[in-house]
């Protein structure tokens, strides 16, 4: 009777402890939103430019030889490539984690024991040579296979396996990414390189016209018709139109090498079509609806696959808590001799065992790390929702610089065309010394610069379209 209460006590002693072992601390969870406004704008169609591949999007040969030389040679994209690899190796570990480890052991050695021990004494019943003790130093030879296998009951290894395949797809939206912002950085310094080009036209043009200007500054003056002051002003204009081409051939410079770069490239000079950059025109985007950015954006995909691989990651952390099965088992043979070491049954050696094992005091390791897994899903939410939102604020933000892009073009070309012809009746009337030399000059001065904005214009028109582009997703696929 004493006996039973004992072994009753025992047991639910270990059922307590077992409880307290398998007890997972509360902790808050937040599940992530994924509502967006139905649409852009009043119209809720659903075409969209994302599905037009990049090579046809793009219609500028140079800019599409361009994109493709990025394509092969951008450092930062054969990082990410990389990147790739070294998720798909962890999907490969985590595989091998779920199924049994075999492996081999050859091994040799001698022993010497001590006489008066139980190992020493020897053992009558074994017949080394006959006559014969137990030899002093016992040699020791023995090869086989032994494994090793953890029962993945309560799916932690299964769930990390799923964790690692889900990063492995996160890095390869984090590449789809890159090449979507690769391909949009190229065409905008393209943009930017045929834009400089052009500016330094009308600066070189300016010139000649404002050299001819000062001459004949010069010959009235002669004619005393102008002062001193009205030549300087003049020959002040052309230095400082002289000092701009330099400061726009600079920048040429710096754009052509940042191509360069993006192509993986020493600096050489761009392949480029200067004209047709006149011609250029804006195509009419369609974005379809918001929540199309879901599937379209690959930061919004990563952002998702991320947040999947943080919820597995969670319940591999909530497994610690449980007690492990595992299994090993060993298969060969041993004997002290050579000759004796493949004689079965006598040297066949064979283990089978099972062991259950879990934490029961100072879990405190544990509990760090399933604290740390939810604290990092509940971040992998905010930032999944971050992500959709900066989508969507970036493409409505583009939405409206297309549109208000497009107005101030059209009044920049009104202003451009008013101030050519203000130029010409401005020289008109100083011939005939009925306005002064300086709003001839402010003539030509305000000319140039609205000439220069409206090209600067045209080139912000066509880098909202790349970024549209970009911001709904498209260019990766």
């Amino acid at each position: 009777m004493f006996n039973k209460k004992i072994y009753t006590g025992f047991g639910f002693a270990l059922i307590c402890m077992a409880y307290t072992a398998c007890k997972v601390p509360q902790t808050a969870q937040k599940s992530e939103n994924k509502n967006v406004p139905n649409a852009f704008s009043d119209l809720k169609d659903t075409t969209n430019v994302v599905n037009i591949k990049w090579r046809q999007f793009f219609n500028d040969k140079y800019l599409v030889d361009l994109i493709d030389t990025a394509l092969k040679n951008n450092q930062e994209l054969n990082v990410t490539l990389q990147e790739i690899e070294i998720a798909k190796n962890e999907v490969r570990a985590k595989k091998g984690e779920i199924l049994p480890s075999v492996g081999y052991h050859v091994g040799a050695g001698f022993e010497k024991v001590g006489r008066y021990t139980s190992s020493g004494a020897g053992d009558a019943s074994t017949e080394i040579t006959p006559g014969k003790e137990v030899p002093e130093v016992l040699p020791d030879y023995q090869f086989g296979l032994t494994t090793n296998w953890e029962v993945d009951i309560w799916h932690k290894l299964r769930n990390a396996k799923k964790a690692a395949v889900t990063r492995y797809l996160s890095t390869v939206e984090g590449k789809n990414f890159v090449v979507t912002n690769l391909i949009a950085e190229v065409a905008n310094s393209y943009y930017e390189l045929l834009a400089l080009d052009n500016q330094l036209a009308i600066i070189k043009k300016n010139i000649t016209l404002q050299s001819d200007a000062l001459e004949l500054m010069k010959i009235q003056k002669q004619a005393t018709r102008v002062t001193e002051l009205a030549v300087r002003k003049f020959e002040a204009e052309v230095y400082n139109s002289k000092s701009l081409e330099f400061s726009i051939q600079q920048n040429i410079t710096e754009t052509e090498n940042k191509i360069n770069f993006l192509l993986g490239r020493y600096p050489q000079a761009i392949k480029r079509d200067t004209e047709s950059f006149n011609v250029l025109v804006p195509p009419l985007v369609k974005v379809g609806i918001p929540s199309q950015l879901l599937a379209n954006r690959p930061d919004i995909k990563q952002a998702e696959l991320d947040l999947a691989s943080a919820k597995l990651d969670v319940k591999v952390a909530k497994a610690q808590f449980y007690p492990s099965f595992g299994i090993s088992a060993t298969l060969g043979f041993q004997a002290f001799n050579p000759s004796y070491l493949v004689r079965t049954p006598e040297s066949l050696l064979y283990s089978l065992a099972g062991d259950l094992a879990g934490p029961l005091i100072n879990k405190n390791a544990i509990k760090a790390n399933y604290l740390t897994a939810n604290a990092k899903q509940i971040q992998a939410v905010y930032n999944y929702e971050k992500t959709i939102l900066n989508g969507y604020i970036e493409t409505a933000n583009q939405l409206s610089n297309i549109s208000n892009l497009e107005k101030s073009y059209t009044l920049k070309a009104k202003q451009v065309q008013a101030l050519t012809q203000s130029v010409d009746i401005s020289n008109d009337l100083f011939r005939s010394a009925r306005v002064d030399y300086f709003e001839v000059l402010m003539t030509q001065r305000d000319a140039l610069e609205a000439r220069l904005e409206l090209i600067e214009t045209r080139k912000q028109q066509l880098n909202a379209v790349v970024n549209i582009y970009r911001a709904l997703g498209g260019g990766w696929n």
